[in-house]
């Protein structure tokens, strides 16, 4: 995903990544147990908590916890024009507390060193009243690395699938996963799960683990298992497969013709197998596969694909985020609070990136008053990403980085031999 966000005017990010409890509950990382809840938190018992904490939400906190937009600033107190001029209020904290928001994302503009980023996100998990944060990134290593000016040079997906080593890739994936939450961040959008099946793909390339669907499945699977070895949620993505395409989903609506059969051949293998791995979300592409869906909508906005393929076909029970949603791929036919709204009807839990948040969030919530999106949808998708957070031991208390303890695990002399095995 490309995000176009403003500092005083526009900053342009670079590429972006590009949901799920279908994972086991985490496993702690010693390397990052400063970042984890205690044990007497994880200790206690869960029971229908998941239920009573939706049955317990507004309708205006449930459709806030759909949302992950970007806030602007590095610490969460930060007064920021942008804040003011996007979601009316003027710290990243207050834009939290205002939409009862389910998560942030977090870019290199929010990055500027181990200690201020540990405080943001302890800041921003102190503003979420009701549940934790999910706090996201893309940090898939090699050309999409949000926090690359922090965390070890690991080795990029193609670097690894060439290396044919489902080990080196669950080692990768832990150590990213280690360093990840480390920082406060407890999802991750990666792997990527596409099969890079056109050579002149412009948004794929090298994010990928390779050209071989079954290669690819293995790959993915050691990821995802990797992530959730460090006790970090892990992201598939692009459903239903954004690998044979020469068109950029950022700036335009890629078209795909695979026919059913080729795309269960092709494209659906490392989602299967992320999925049987327990990978907790997978992300949607904003691509148009009309043997798949003939409506013309791209598959961000297509039931039949979400849920006909991804939840029925495929069996996934977590969470479904969107890409983001200020990429031109998906706007092309509807407005930015529509888009949401139909994101949601196609099965989509998470709403990553509206490029109008008001607007969205305001569709959202016009939308289940008027009962376009029932109640009973808008509550499966919350329950989802609170059972996404049970998986991952967060439900009841968010997890507290320390920057002591990160300035150990960040760039550690293990990590940064990890990453001299695929130069070498």
């Amino acid at each position: 995903m490309v995000g176009r966000i403003g500092t005083a005017g526009m900053l342009v990010f670079a590429l972006a990544a590009c949901a799920g409890g279908g994972g086991g509950p985490a496993t702690p990382s010693s390397a990052a147990a400063a970042a984890q809840p205690s044990p007497a938190t994880s200790q206690k018992p869960m029971g229908d908590e998941v239920q009573r904490l939706v049955k317990a939400m507004s309708r205006e906190e449930k459709v806030g916890q759909l949302f992950m937009p970007v806030v602007y600033g590095t610490a969460a107190d930060t007064v920021s024009g942008e804040n003011r001029a996007r979601f009316g209020a003027q710290t990243p904290a207050k834009v939290v507390a205002k939409y009862h928001l389910g998560g942030v994302i977090l870019f290199p503009a929010n990055v500027k060193s181990t200690a201020q980023v540990v405080k943001l996100a302890n800041g921003l998990q102190d503003a979420s009243k009701r549940v934790p944060l999910l706090i996201g990134t893309d940090q898939e290593n090699g050309l999409v690395s949000r926090m690359s000016a922090l965390m070890t040079d690991l080795p990029s997906a193609d670097r690894i699938g060439a290396t044919g080593d489902t080990e080196f890739s669950r080692a990768v994936a832990r150590a990213t996963g280690d360093e990840l939450k480390a920082l406060g961040v407890n999802l991750d959008f990666a792997p990527v799960a596409d099969v890079n099946l056109n050579p002149r793909n412009p948004v794929i390339g090298r994010r990928a683990f390779g050209d071989d669907p079954a290669k690819v499945a293995k790959m993915v699977s050691a990821a995802v298992k990797g992530f959730g070895d460090a006790g970090v949620a892990s992201t598939a993505k692009h459903f239903p497969g954004h690998g044979d395409t020469a068109t950029d989903s950022h700036t335009g609506l890629p078209v795909i013709k695979h026919t059913r059969a080729q795309w269960e051949k092709l494209d659906a293998p490392p989602f299967k197998a992320a999925i049987d791995a327990g990978v907790d979300a997978v992300m949607s592409a904003h691509i148009v596969m009309p043997k798949l869906d003939d409506s013309g909508d791209p598959a961000t906005l297509s039931k039949p694909i979400l849920t006909g393929l991804l939840r029925d076909k495929l069996g996934f029970k977590g969470v479904i985020s969107t890409d983001a949603l200020n990429m031109g791929g998906v706007r092309k036919k509807y407005g930015d609070g529509e888009v949401a709204v139909r994101a949601v009807l196609a099965g989509a839990d998470l709403l990553l990136m509206p490029a109008d948040f008001p607007k969205a969030y305001n569709a959202v919530l016009g939308a289940v008053k008027s009962g376009r999106i029932t109640e009973a949808r808008l509550d499966a998708s919350v329950t989802r990403l609170l059972t996404l957070r049970k998986n991952r031991g967060f439900l009841t208390e968010a997890p507290r980085a320390s920057a002591e303890q990160a300035a150990k695990v960040l760039r550690s002399a293990k990590h940064r031999k990890l990453a001299a095995r695929a130069a070498g």
